[in-house]
């Protein structure tokens, strides 16, 4: 059996864009930027000096497929436009 255990999976370009961690009740698709990107997903939560904001998404959660798509796309352009989040590229 193949699993990953306690790590998310994180999609890079040029820096983080994306995570997304299963757990038990829900998986958190989070968004290195996504403080910038909530006039496309809204219900994304958090706070703090970081703009990283996670979506949880539970069983009866709704989220289309072109919300997804435009919130990639969203965020590879502004880690091109404006550089890695992490600072360290």
């Amino acid at each position: 059996m193949r699993r990953i255990k306690w790590t998310p999976l994180v999609y890079f370009s040029n820096g983080p864009v994306l995570l997304i961690r299963a757990e038990k009740e829900r998986v958190l698709f989070g968004f290195w930027r996504g403080k910038r990107l909530l006039h496309l997903e809204p219900r994304m939560s958090g706070g703090g000096k970081y703009e990283l904001r996670p979506l949880a998404l539970r069983r009866e959660t709704q989220l289309e497929r072109t919300t997804v798509l435009e919130l990639v796309r969203a965020a590879v352009a502004l880690n091109e436009t404006v550089g890695d989040p992490t600072g360290t590229a």
